[in-house]
């Protein structure tokens, strides 16, 4: 499955990045706000995908946000307020030029979203793309 392997080179990515420690510079700060986004994109967009090849058809036409409440609904994610956090995150990227916001984006992920992307692959990996 593309989508689940593109989701997997991404948390590999954003692990990587993880290992920097602060102070940022701009660019580093930069690239790990970058790099948050990326995951996140692949994370619902195979999300999305493996709903739709096990027949949840509402998915295929739908939103982060919808297909968020849908891996919810169906047990593939389980703290749905997590996921809708970051999709706000992600909604704020374009303005991580303030640092501020870049900075609480890149703790949020240290602190929640790097837990949540590593459950998602687990979960897929366990108990969904094994059973297509």
């Amino acid at each position: 499955m593309k989508k689940f392997e593109n989701f997997c080179r991404a948390l590999d990515n954003l692990e990587q990045g993880a290992r920097y420690a602060p102070p940022y510079d701009t660019v580093v700060l930069t690239g790990l706000v970058a790099l948050y986004e990326v995951c996140f994109e692949q994370a619902w967009k195979a999300m999305k995908d493996t709903l739709e090849r096990h027949g949840y058809a509402e998915s295929a036409t739908g939103s982060p946000r919808m297909v968020l409440r849908l891996a919810y609904q169906a047990g593939m994610i389980r703290d749905q307020e997590a996921w809708l956090s970051a999709l706000a995150a992600r909604n704020n990227v374009t303005h991580a030029y303030n640092q501020a916001l870049a900075l609480e984006i890149v703790r949020l992920t240290r602190e929640t979203y790097l837990d949540m992307f590593r459950a998602l692959k687990a979960d897929l990996e366990q108990n969904w793309i094994s059973m297509l």
